[in-house]
């Protein structure tokens, strides 16, 4: 008898610590990103700290859950810096990469630890190919955590100069404009993914959905690519490992929300 109760606690002990299977997909350290249309992604580290980056409420995308700790905003327009898409916003810290007083609109200068272990810069940057006359300015985002670097574009509207590809610096994963009209097409997008060379991850973004076509589709960005992942019809989510060898570079089209 007491070896069945002891047998029957050492099981009950070992089921208890089983992982869950929904949480089994992810492995420990791993660094998710997530797309919530437009240019609105979540970062979340592996230690659980979350960094939203352009939130909007267009309709046509609904309003998803999102949390975050820390909140970017590459410039001022409403798809892009829709700070109470954030269910906790009031608590989180707030940077904007540009900011605007009466007429005149300046970029922002930001280089700083924004949280332990995770560093924010921005490059000043431009919404049209007219040194911002026509849209104004834009700031990228480059966030490094977990010993990644990912840099966010914003509504960059020119390709960079050699310049602003310098102050960019070497980076692993790359959100990208590609739907043109208000930002870079489909061809100019590719030559600043080119100019930038991402190690790990380049990823579609401000382009047309199944749910938003005022934009252009990404197939004209996606074709200049000799392989591409679409997970469009599955998920919004990319997991990756920081330690992982990318021999190399993968574009992966995310789904605009969890199926």
């Amino acid at each position: 008898m007491m070896r069945t109760t002891a047998l029957l606690v050492a099981m009950v002990a070992f089921c208890g610590n089983t992982v869950p299977a929904q949480e089994a997909k992810t492995a420990p350290g791993e660094v998710k990103i997530r797309w919530f249309g437009q240019s609105f992604f979540q970062i979340e580290t592996s230690t659980g700290t979350k960094i939203a980056i352009d939130p909007h409420l267009m309709v046509q995308y609904g309003r998803s859950a999102v949390t975050a700790d820390i909140i970017l905003c590459s410039h001022e327009h409403n798809d892009h810096a829709q700070v109470d898409a954030i269910e906790n916003y009031e608590k989180a810290k707030v940077f904007k990469g540009t900011l605007t007083k009466g007429k005149t609109q300046s970029w922002v200068k930001i280089d700083k630890d924004a949280a332990p272990g995770i560093h924010i810069r921005t490059v000043g940057t431009y919404h049209d190919e007219e040194d911002g006359l026509k849209r104004g300015k834009n700031s990228i985002w480059i966030v490094e955590v977990d010993g990644l670097k990912i840099a966010h574009l914003g509504d960059l509207g020119h390709e960079l100069s050699e310049a602003q590809v310098r102050e960019v610096g070497p980076i692993d994963i790359l959100m990208i404009p590609v739907g043109g009209i208000y930002t870079l097409n489909g061809e100019k997008a590719r030559k600043v993914a080119a100019d930038l060379k991402p190690r790990m991850y380049v990823i579609p973004m401000h382009c047309a959905t199944k749910v938003f076509d005022d934009l252009l589709d990404p197939k004209e960005f996606l074709n200049g690519y000799k392989s591409y992942e679409d997970r469009s019809e599955k998920t919004n989510l990319l997991s990756i490992d920081p330690k992982a060898k990318i021999e190399s570079l993968k574009v992966v089209l995310l789904g605009f929300k969890a199926p």
